[in-house]
């Protein structure tokens, strides 16, 4: 087949992967291996406060990159090149569904309604204790004492805070660099996660990845409102509200990225969205446990909107010549020294 048939191939069955089989198990994700590696360098790191520890962190990154990127594209690239010598169409179709698989594994659509679905049932049945320990697995801060509302709010502030992160910024780098840059922004942001801390631990040794998931972030969330209000005008939300809402109420969140697409879906969906001490952002009332869900609803259509539009078009016209330019090299490479 045509190479942009393939990439098209890709995207619509990596949506469908995300959809309907959902997220890799724990045990055996990419990031789950990328974060084991990541404590392991932590552990060893002595001297926190030198510059030595900036360029360790640099380092760092740049080994998780190497590593998990140059693994994925030899798989990649034995499929399509080594076996496609064997069996042309075995081989274009293990190319597929491999890249497909990988490509899965840097961006989530659906999975915000499998963690705050239970959340909303147990604030449904009144048993808030059980909501505050659940949302304390997928938010930062404490959550011990919060009530009903807050612990709405705190799933809205996710779901709409990991548009860029889960959705819209690795979707973005695929289309322009296929796997490797999926790869690139996801080690970047799992870093920052890990290690993106303003404190005397970690602020030397996570202050590259910190910087370059800010800079990978900028575009993305800078647009992410006008695809929220796309996607709140088909829903029949507010959508006009959305992308002066994000103008004005942007820099109330620490991050200079995170409060682009969290005021746009406050708005959109009428609700506030507060992080006591921190922030409250929007003017219309908590969330509610219905607000939750038409949140998630809204965050999965704008994806869906984003992938199949932007990123599916970067990666027909640029993306996946970019990933097999690579395969090919390495697969050169590889087989010059074997």
């Amino acid at each position: 087949m045509p190479i942009w048939v393939d990439a098209i191939l890709i995207i619509v069955l990596a949506l469908l992967i995300d959809r309907f089989i959902g997220e890799v198990p724990n045990s055996v994700h990419p990031l789950r291996w990328m974060g084991n590696i990541l404590s392991a360098i932590d552990r060893r790191v002595g001297n926190r406060t030198s510059r030595k520890a900036s360029l360790i962190g640099f380092l760092s990154y740049l080994f998780v990159f190497l590593l998990f990127a140059g693994i994925g594209l030899l798989l990649t690239s034995f499929s399509r090149i080594g076996l496609s010598a064997i069996d042309p169409i075995l081989g274009e179709a293990c190319w597929i569904i491999l890249t497909a698989l990988m490509f899965k594994t840097s961006f989530a659509v659906f999975s915000f309604r499998h963690h705050c679905e239970p959340i909303c049932e147990d604030i449904e049945r009144g048993d808030i204790e059980d909501a505050d320990s659940r949302v304390q697995m997928i938010v930062s801060r404490n959550t011990k004492g919060m009530d009903a509302e807050h612990v709405a709010s705190s799933c809205c502030e996710t779901i709409s805070e990991n548009l860029v992160d889960s959705a819209f910024s690795p979707m973005f780098y695929f289309g322009i660099l296929g796997l490797p840059g999926a790869v690139m922004f996801r080690c970047a942001n799992l870093m920052d996660a890990m290690w993106g801390y303003l404190n005397e631990k970690y602020a030397r040794l996570g202050f590259f990845p910190a910087k370059f998931d800010d800079v990978l972030g900028f575009v993305t969330s800078r647009i992410s409102p006008y695809f929220i209000a796309l996607a709140a005008m088909i829903l029949g939300m507010d959508w006009r509200a959305a992308v002066p809402a994000a103008r004005a109420e942007h820099g109330k969140t620490p991050s200079p990225n995170s409060g682009w697409s969290m005021t746009a879906v406050a708005a959109a969906l009428g609700i506030g969205m507060e992080k006591r001490g921190v922030y409250f952002m929007g003017t219309g009332p908590l969330p509610t446990t219905e607000d939750v869900r038409r949140c998630w609803r809204l965050v999965e259509l704008t994806s869906v909107i984003f992938l199949l539009t932007v990123c599916l078009v970067l990666y027909t016209l640029f993306g996946v010549h970019v990933q097999v330019l690579v395969e090919d090299s390495l697969f050169g490479f590889w087989g010059s020294i074997l």
